[in-house]
């Protein structure tokens, strides 16, 4: 029974992203954004790549599993101008 839930873990496409994804999704903006620039979007709309993984992975695996999306999404709002 234990290895069905695993499987089942190791198919998600949220697990399958690497933090290479999310290095290719964040630094774009960083080269483009210096962090003393005051955000030119709505905090709603900054970021869609690495929002996208958090939220697939929090809806999967629940809040607590996806901490490492959650900070990769809050440092890509930072660089972006947001105080987060």
């Amino acid at each position: 029974m234990g290895n069905s839930s695993s499987q089942e873990v190791g198919k998600s496409s949220t697990t399958a992203v690497t933090d290479d994804t999310v290095k290719r999704a964040v630094t774009p903006v960083a080269a483009a954004v210096g962090p003393a620039e005051a955000p030119k979007k709505k905090i709603c709309c900054a970021c869609p790549e690495t929002k996208k993984l958090r939220d697939d992975c929090i809806v999967e695996h629940g809040e607590n599993a996806c901490a490492k999306w959650i900070e990769a999404h809050k440092q890509c709002l930072r660089r972006e101008g947001f105080n987060v």
